[in-house]
C-alpha cells in the first residue's frame, strides 16, 4: 500500500507579514494512521525540501497526541525536511493520496499544475484521494474526465466561512474554501465549526477541518482495504 502525501510551499499569509504552511496535526494525525496500518508513505511539495510549517499549529493549544509524536520522531522530521518535488512523482506509483491543509494550499496547490495533473491522474485511475481543511482549495482548477470541475455534482466539505472568520483570515486568505467549493458545483455541506466530520463520494474523501484529519484518514483506509 503505497500513499503519496502532498504538503504545501507556500510560507506566507497573504501581505500580513505573518508565516503559513501545513497545519501539524493535518499531518501528522493520518500519517500514523496510515503508517501504523502498514502504509509505505512518500511525501512530496511544489518546491520540493522542507515544507512551511504554520507557526499556529505549533501552538500549545493545537496539539494532539500525534503532533506529540511526531516531534518525538527525528526519523519522520528528516523524511518530511526532505520531500520530493512534485514534479518528481507520477500517481503510476501509489494507491492513493493525502493532501493535509493549513492555509498555504490556497496560494499554491489551488493553481500548481502539477499537483493538478496528479489529481487529475488519480481519479482517472480510480484511485482514492483525501483532502482535509484547507487542502480542498487544490481542487479548485481540476478537472474531471468530463471536463467539468472535479467536485460538480460530489459531495464535499471543508474548512467553513465560519471557521475563517473565527481565525479572523476571512479579508486575507485568496478565497475561501467554502465559497470556492459551492462555486464549483459541489454539493457542500458542514457540521459545527471545530467538530470532526467528513464526507465520502466515490474515491474522494474531504474534511471540515484539523479535527476531521484522523477520521479523513481511516476512510481512506478502509476504501484501500476494499480496492
Amino acid at each position: 500500500m503505497n500513499v503519496l502525501f502532498v504538503l504545501t510551499s507556500h510560507d506566507k499569509l497573504g501581505d500580513t507579514g505573518h508565516k503559513t504552511g501545513f497545519w501539524v496535526e493535518e499531518f501528522a494525525a493520518p500519517y500514523y494512521k496510515l503508517a501504523d496500518a502498514g502504509a509505505n508513505i512518500t511525501l512530496a511539495s511544489p518546491k520540493g525540501g522542507q515544507p512551511p510549517i504554520d507557526p499556529k499549529s505549533e501552538a500549545p493549544d493545537a496539539q494532539t497526541e500525534a503532533t506529540k509524536r511526531y516531534y518525538q520522531d527525528s526519523a519522520l522530521q528528516e523524511k518530511m525536511s526532505k520531500t520530493k518535488k512534485l514534479s518528481e512523482v507520477k500517481a503510476d506509483d501509489f494507491d492513493a493520496v493525502f493532501y493535509p491543509g493549513g492555509h498555504g494550499p490556497l496560494w499554491d496547490l489551488a493553481n500548481d499544475q502539477q499537483s493538478i495533473n496528479l489529481i487529475e491522474t488519480f481519479n482517472q485511475q480510480q484511485k482514492p484521494m483525501a483532502l482535509v481543511c484547507h487542502a480542498p482549495a487544490a481542487l479548485a482548477n481540476v478537472k474531471a474526465t468530463d471536463g467539468s470541475p472535479l467536485v460538480k455534482g460530489k459531495k464535499v466539505t471543508g474548512f467553513t466561512n465560519s471557521e475563517e472568520e473565527a481565525v479572523q483570515l476571512t479579508h486575507i486568505v485568496p478565497f475561501l474554501v467554502e465559497e470556492k467549493l459551492k462555486e464549483l458545483g459541489g454539493e457542500y455541506s458542514k457540521a459545527d465549526d471545530w467538530q470532526s466530520y467528513v464526507l465520502q463520494d466515490g474515491l474522494l474523501i474531504t474534511g471540515q477541518n484539523p479535527a476531521s484529519s484522523e477520521a479523513a484518514a481511516e476512510k481512506l483506509l478502509d476504501t484501500l482495504s476494499k480496492k
